[in-house]
């Protein structure tokens, strides 16, 4: 399953039921796990370690060393869980040793063509990056958020689980879970309500995210003075505490409600 045109390097590991497929480079220090397909014209540079299951496309780099001036060549790492899909040329950059020296991803994320991860990111569980979508060094994604095309992502931002980033949008600040936002630079346009959907809540703990929302959002309120409102139902609902707990982490402040028409 390892195609005669491939390069392995001898001191790669694969596991079991591994396809690599010609002209794709698998370098040393890497270990990919089993039932990975790694498609024609791939780079795998470590160290670099794939968990079970993942399907990499053509021309895609997973593991080069981050293009960032404070990169000095050293063995920082990447991390890679179980069941992604990692489409055309899409690059993928170990962290830098002078901050996490690692860069993490999780469970069964898609990232389509072109998205770029930089160095040091961690990302959590069913992300969807769409076309070209971009997060700088630095960036934690949590679960299930979408970044749709071309959205772009500075250092050190913070993309809250199941929150949803319309088409070139930029970021500047970091966005609370379950929040919608679109722009440049974007805002807050309401909650994610397709997920809400498809998470199956029930109608009490939507409405109490929608209440938690238009507390931080709409009632004129300081931030601190909306969180202090938010304490009891935070404690109560395991969702509106998670929304609490993103804008509590949030150290580039979040990103405010766009002006509504």
């Amino acid at each position: 399953m390892i195609d005669k045109r491939a390069i392995v390097d001898p001191k790669a590991k694969l596991g079991s039921n591994v396809s690599v497929g010609p002209w794709s480079i698998v370098g040393a220090d890497v270990e990919v796990g089993d039932d990975c397909e790694i498609g024609p014209h791939v780079v795998l540079r470590g160290p670099t370690r794939l968990g079970r299951g993942n399907r990499i496309y053509q021309f895609a780099t997973v593991g080069e060393g981050s293009p960032a001036f404070a990169y000095k060549d050293e063995p920082t790492t990447l991390t890679i869980g179980d069941d992604n899909v990692i489409r055309e040329g899409v690059t993928i950059h170990r962290g830098l040793a002078t901050d996490r020296s690692r860069t993490v991803i999780g469970n069964g994320n898609l990232f389509m063509a072109y998205v770029h991860i930089g160095h040091d990111c961690v990302l959590g569980d069913h992300i969807v990056m769409a076309n070209n979508a971009s997060v700088a060094g630095h960036v934690t994604v949590g679960d299930e958020a979408v970044l749709s095309g071309y959205v772009g992502v500075p250092q050190f931002r913070i993309i809250g689980p199941y929150s949803f980033v319309s088409a070139m949008s930029l970021v500047t600040k970091d966005v609370p879970a379950f929040v919608s936002i679109d722009g440049n630079p974007a805002g807050a346009v309401g909650l994610n309500v397709e997920r809400l959907r498809r998470l199956g809540l029930s109608d009490d703990v939507k409405k109490a995210l929608q209440e938690a929302y238009n507390m931080v959002y709409r009632r004129g309120l300081t931030l601190k003075e909306a969180l202090e409102e938010l304490r009891e139902p935070a404690a109560r609902l395991a969702e509106v505490g998670l929304f609490v707990r993103s804008i509590e982490a949030a150290e580039h402040g979040i990103v405010r409600e766009r002006r509504r028409l």
